[in-house]
């Protein structure tokens, strides 16, 4: 009995030791893996972009807001139509009007043919009608007005001054925006949002549209053409184009700085469209001729600024008379002159 007790305590010290010996080998780490030379140079490839991310300043990927789209330089076209009859009678003569063909005028017929520059100055008393700013269902009923609907329209094609004004070089509608309005300009403002004080300096740019004003052009320039048709024995006298003069002012001094035509437009094609216009009256409402008529009838007031007459230079009156009155005269001048020739073919 003592042996096998003996047995036993042996055969239990035995198996603990073999339990604490396995226990004593899962708790050794394991033996660190050998890296080799490309495992290397990728890890050290890695850290150095990871070191320079961490080393760039952080860039904002929020896109800046687009710049506020500039105004519309032909927002002035923008009338309200009528929902009711504006008048006590049916107004529907207007609409239908056409203007006359011009009479032909056969070349080997033409015996006297001399060009006139001329100019409307709209503040005369006589031409107060130009100025006229009264709103009907086809457009504002200034001149200028007029005009600036059409070439939005599209109905007529207006010419680039800057080239000739032999009508050459056609413009974009987009152009003659840029022209009468000027171009947009980026000026640097107070940055409120960020600095509603107005002490740290904050700026930011902001787009900048000069709005157009009517009032502005208060001239108009006419190009027209003087021919005696030696068949009929007459004098005719057709109109070539109009062009709009801007008159350019140095905001600081108030100084003018000079004149210059904003487009050309070619008088043939704009007369179907100025027929469709009525020329304010302020002696009877009722009583009113187109603004076709008007140029047809030669109710304007004018004064000659450039002809072809013994002018071999093709020089405007102001480039070679510097005094105002003296190139008034001048400009009667050469209107005599014409009147002359066409009354010395007469006898008696």
């Amino acid at each position: 009995m003592k042996m096998n007790w003996s047995k036993g305590l042996l055969l239990l010290a035995f198996v603990s030791f073999l339990s604490l010996e396995a226990g004593a080998q899962a708790k050794k780490k394991p033996a660190p893996k050998k890296t080799t030379a490309k495992q290397t140079t990728a890890k050290k490839a890695t850290s150095q972009v990871l070191d320079a991310q961490q080393a760039a300043p952080k860039q904002d990927t929020v896109p800046p807001p687009p710049p506020a789209p500039p105004k519309d330089p032909f927002a002035f076209d923008s009338v309200r139509v009528s929902l009711r009859p504006d008048a006590s009678i049916e107004r529907g003569l207007v609409k239908d009007r056409t203007p006359l063909a011009y009479e032909h005028i056969r070349e080997d017929d033409a015996w006297y043919r001399e060009r006139v520059w001329r100019e409307i100055d709209i503040r005369e008393k006589m031409n107060l009608a130009f100025r006229y700013k009264a709103e009907d269902d086809n457009g504002s009923q200034r001149f200028l007005n007029i005009l600036l609907h059409a070439v939005r329209k599209g109905d007529i094609t207006v010419f680039d001054p800057t080239v000739d004004d032999r009508f050459t070089t056609p413009m974009t509608t987009a152009r003659v925006g840029e022209v009468i309005s000027g171009k947009c300009d980026t000026v640097q403002v107070i940055d409120w949002a960020k600095d509603p004080t107005g002490s740290k300096g904050i700026m930011k740019d902001s787009l900048v549209c000069k709005e157009f004003n009517p009032d502005e052009i208060v001239k108009f320039r006419i190009k027209e053409e003087w021919v005696f048709d030696k068949e009929s024995s007459r004098m005719f006298v057709r109109i070539l184009g109009i062009a709009p003069i801007k008159t350019y002012i140095d905001e600081a001094s108030g100084t003018v700085l000079g004149e210059s035509p904003l487009f050309w437009v070619y008088y043939p094609e704009l007369r179907p469209i100025l027929a469709l216009y009525e020329v304010y009256n302020g002696k009877n409402f009722g009583a009113r001729m187109s603004w076709e008529e008007l140029f047809e009838s030669r109710y304007f007031a004018s004064y000659i600024v450039k002809s072809s007459i013994e002018n071999p230079y093709d020089l405007y009156i102001k480039q070679y008379i510097k005094d105002d009155i003296l190139r008034l005269m001048e400009g009667d001048n050469i209107k005599n002159k014409i009147f002359n020739f066409e009354i010395g073919l007469w006898s008696y």
